[in-house]
């Protein structure tokens, strides 16, 4: 069974405070600011709803890759796509399927030329910045422009007021989390090594944000 946050929050130590559920008020005003910047914005509540919604952004036909995201293992997605019952070309699929390592690497770098690519997000600023990293770069890599369409999806817990506090958020709450993860996962510590900050789409109709009213994801 995936990883859950719990199963590492008692090992780590995060800023609570960076991790609270906003009251609706600043969800909408979020919203305002994330549609101001070119993202398109989908709002629903609960892990269930957000796996319809991520579903209906994704067409028949189409390759489809995901990044290291807990929260879309928590909604149910890299299982949903592990699975036959859908109508997209699996990209995960055709990497895991190579034997040779040198061959997966490159499989994976030409995997961020999806046409979509879904992900999460370590933290969102109500002045509509995105905020991630990792150590490989092999999610945020799509994100600004390799990939086709991106699919972002983020528990409203990452929400924060400033782009400060977004990056602060990076540091106290989302890497403790990860680093634990990394250690029980492969056996090494996680860095923020590579991280993006993702201030406009200037693309229209190129990222979707998916915000979920609950808890969810580093």
């Amino acid at each position: 069974m995936p990883q859950q946050k719990a199963d590492y929050a008692d090992e780590a130590e995060i800023d609570a405070e960076l991790d609270e559920l906003p009251d609706e008020e600043t969800v909408e005003a979020t919203v305002e600011r994330l549609e101001e910047r070119g993202f398109d914005v989908i709002v629903v509540d609960d892990a269930d709803e957000a796996l319809d919604a991520v579903q209906s952004q994704i067409p028949a036909g189409v390759s489809v890759m995901n990044g290291h995201s807990t929260t879309l293992e928590e909604i149910g997605f890299d299982e949903f796509l592990s699975e036959d019952d859908h109508e997209w070309e699996s990209l995960p699929d055709r990497i895991w399927s190579v034997d040779d390592d040198a061959e997966r690497q490159t499989a994976r770098r030409e995997s961020q030329t999806a046409d979509y690519f879904l992900g999460g997000i370590n933290a969102i600023a109500q002045t509509g910045e995105l905020v991630a990293a990792d150590l490989s770069g092999s999610r945020i890599g799509a994100y600004p422009f390799a990939a086709g369409n991106v699919v972002i999806v983020s528990g409203t817990n990452k929400i924060v007021p400033t782009l400060d506090d977004a990056l602060d958020r990076l540091e106290s709450v989302a890497y403790p989390l990860e680093n634990e993860r990394a250690q029980e996962a492969y056996g090494v510590e996680s860095a923020i090594a590579k991280q993006l900050i993702y201030r406009r789409e200037t693309e229209e109709g190129r990222t979707t944000v998916v915000l979920v009213r609950e808890q969810l994801g580093y």
